[in-house]
């Protein structure tokens, strides 16, 4: 199997210092090899600062990576940058874009069998051109899908999540929010986890999106006018689903045993409980591409950049999720 690729993230945030500690954890953690696409000097300062005996080489090809790996980080390509940690700029944004192109373009061909992208600052890249709201919709772009084929899930050792509606005003949601939505989503989560995550017959359930899920039509209608009608045709075809569940009950731990993951009808209903309970391991994962992609599900933290006090857990998950999937898919072509 080919390596990972590996974005390397805006260059001034903590994303090169966790790549380095969790190629310096790859036997303990038995991560599977990788390479960075660009930043060779960005990943050595970014190492030393951090105290860690890092040997960085560069790579002319993703077929050299499994070679190199063992003994030193690889990194493809000579684009680099002058970066100071927690100062974001224009040069360290036009690296992180090239990365996120270059690693993308490998996992497309098929010479990197998954990418990993690490944390980008949306407002600094959109300065030099990037007209996405974020990864997900730009991955969905060049792999020629449309945005809502391209479903964020965030998993964690204590929850799956996926927010059916992402990067909008809270006062869009309940415009934005459709039957269709609810049932093509749903189906893409279910077939997704099926193939990539080995559950055969996961289990869904479906947040409310009103409070109380809706108290029978007193706090709103949505429930029984979208997400309940949207449920029925779901079960119908033969989906396990639940709801609409009250959200402030769905993620207690006895709630939590009772599905595979839970469908949220906006971002911060799904990432607070992920976040609160996971924030060391979560891992953003993007189903429904043709590729394998997973994220750490933090930001840039450059409040924390070079202050060696970035966790790479959730780095280091995500390494070890796009592996995990990355094999399944190979053993099932």
């Amino acid at each position: 199997m080919a390596a990972l690729a590996v974005s390397l993230g805006d260059p001034a945030g903590i994303g090169p210092e966790i790549i380095a500690e969790s190629w310096a954890r790859r036997h303990d953690m038995a991560l599977a090899p990788f390479f960075v696409v660009g930043g060779a000097g960005v990943l050595a300062e970014a190492a030393g600062a951090r105290g860690l005996a890092v040997e960085i080489q560069r790579i002319e090809a993703p077929s050299q990576a499994a070679r190199v790996f063992e003994n030193a980080l690889p990194v493809l390509g000579q684009e680099d940058c002058d970066a100071i940690p927690g100062n974001p700029d224009d040069q360290g944004a036009a690296l992180a874009m090239h990365s996120l192109a270059e690693a993308t373009r490998h996992a497309l061909l098929g010479t990197a069998s998954a990418v990993v992208t690490a944390p980008i600052a949306k407002a600094q890249l959109a300065r030099v051109g990037f007209e996405y709201p974020g990864q997900t919709e730009f991955l969905a772009d060049v792999c020629g899908l449309e945005r809502e084929d391209a479903v964020m899930m965030l998993a964690g050792p204590s929850l799956r999540a996926v927010p059916l509606t992402v990067h909008c005003a809270l006062a869009d949601v309940p415009t934005r929010l459709t039957q269709s939505l609810i049932e093509h989503r749903a189906r893409i989560v279910a077939q997704a986890l099926a193939r990539d995550l080995g559950i055969t017959s996961p289990r869904l359930a479906v947040c409310g999106l009103n409070p109380h899920a809706g108290e029978g039509g007193r706090f709103g209608d949505e429930e029984a006018r979208i997400i309940e009608p949207a449920i029925e045709a779901l079960s119908a075809e033969g989906l396990r689903i639940t709801g609409p569940h009250p959200a402030d009950a769905l993620f207690t731990p006895r709630a939590r045993q009772t599905y595979d993951v839970a469908l949220a009808m906006y971002h911060d209903q799904a990432l607070v409980p992920l976040k609160a309970l996971d924030f060391d391991e979560g891992v953003n994962v993007t189903l429904g591409l043709p590729i394998v992609r997973t994220s750490p599900d933090h930001g840039t933290a450059f409040d924390i950049a070079g202050k060696s006090l970035a966790h790479p857990g959730a780095m280091i998950a995500a390494l070890k999720l796009a592996g995990d999937m990355a094999t399944r898919r190979a053993s099932h072509g």
